[in-house]
């Protein structure tokens, strides 16, 4: 972030130097990565970069270029062939040192349900990073890994339950990608008994793999809000297995109303181009938060418009910061530095305008950064 932006010195510093929690992220890469598999990873499709493009001619390549060049060591928008080259000259432990030590993050909350082979776990992010790593756990992974591992159709929810316990003794939170798996326009009601025996039953026979029942992924749901731990929802901007229309949060507005009285947070991630969306309904229902999440990142320069839109009818106390940072280190940087440059800007102008005293805006800062997710996932005693 550049100290030449209009901005009261005394909040740039604060922002500059907040050790920020981020709330949703994955692991970095342990490994190096050829260009081929690196402009793979900087985009949300999942369909081969054409032969005719590059990938670093995007707003999230040209921010790589920009923002992640200096931390090792090049001037800014470098070529991308220079960059890549000085990446593979340091390697991957070296790369990730840099980058993930320059991003100021105090705490990480790691969703380790996605192809956790190809990352870094928990252990291996408090490692390279010497930061607090906590744990935030996929219903649809520990599922498919009840399966796989032998259940009976009418033993399923028991054994599911059980195991999810199991596996989130020390976990901070939950996540769901019920957006990905069915959409999120489902019968929020939770499942009676026999229906989910029955479409476990379906589900076993056809191998118990990818788990895309709209009836076992509401029971996942209702099982997650009944362990009581917050619960993270994927919403909006994804890759091509996710049906965009179907990713509104508008959609779970049943969900949120019936699951209220339990009081279990329900934090929806990225929301773009859903954003609005997810302030409105962060603004009417008390237990519900969102982020801007990944889309700071894929917007690049634009991601000031993104975050100001963030800003504008939720309580701040209900937004909260994250990278989703999965793969490259790259990612993960970039989603603090343009957080940090987004809310500079955005909370600058309200300041200078004179909406917002530099105290404010400070409170502001603080509370969207570390102090919101802190207090949601209790993370005061482990601070």
């Amino acid at each position: 972030m550049s100290a030449d932006l209009d901005i009261p010195a005394g909040l740039f510093r604060v922002i500059e130097e907040l050790p920020l929690v981020d709330q949703h992220a994955h692991g970095a890469s342990g490994h190096d990565l050829s260009r081929t598999a690196f402009e793979q990873l900087i985009t949300e499709s999942d369909r081969p970069v054409p032969e005719w493009m590059t990938q670093f001619d995007s707003q999230v390549g040209y921010a790589i270029l920009r923002h992640c060049a200096p931390v090792l060591g090049l001037e800014p928008h470098v070529p991308p062939e220079a960059y890549l080259a000085r990446r593979a000259r340091l390697g991957a432990d070296e790369v990730n040192r840099r980058l993930l030590g320059a991003s100021g993050v105090g705490h990480y909350l790691i969703e380790t349900g996605y192809r956790a082979e190809e990352i870094l776990g928990t252990s291996g992010m408090a490692e390279v990073t010497g930061v607090p790593v906590d744990e935030v756990v996929r219903l649809e992974t520990v599922a498919e890994q009840v399966a796989a591992a032998g259940v009976a159709a009418g033993g399923f929810a028991a054994r599911f339950a059980e195991v999810l316990w199991e596996r989130t003794r020390s976990a901070r939170g939950l996540k769901t990608i019920v957006a990905y798996r069915h959409g999120l326009d489902f019968d929020p009601a939770p499942p009676e008994p026999a229906e989910v025996t029955e479409a476990a039953g379906r589900w076993l026979a056809a191998g118990g793999a990818r788990l895309d029942d709209p009836v076992l992924l509401r029971h996942l749901i209702w099982t997650g809000l009944d362990r009581g731990l917050p619960l993270q929802f994927h919403i909006g901007y994804g890759d091509p297995d996710l049906d965009l229309r179907r990713s509104d949060p508008l959609l779970l507005r049943g969900l949120i109303e019936l699951a209220e009285p339990a009081g279990v947070p329900m934090v929806l991630l990225h929301c773009y181009p859903y954003q609005r969306q997810a302030g409105y309904l962060a603004q009417a229902y008390p237990h519900v938060y969102f982020d801007a999440g990944l889309a700071v990142h894929y917007t690049g320069a634009r991601s000031d418009a993104v975050v100001a839109e963030c800003l504008e009818v939720a309580p701040f106390a209900k937004l909260l910061f994250s990278s989703d940072g999965w793969g490259p280190a790259e990612l993960h940087h970039l989603g603090a530095v343009l957080w940090r440059r987004a809310m500079a800007r955005v909370l600058g102008r309200f300041v200078a305008d004179g909406d917002f005293s530099s105290e404010q805006a400070v409170r502001v800062v603080t509370m969207v950064g570390a102090g919101n997710a802190r207090r949601v996932y209790g993370l005061e005693a482990a601070a």
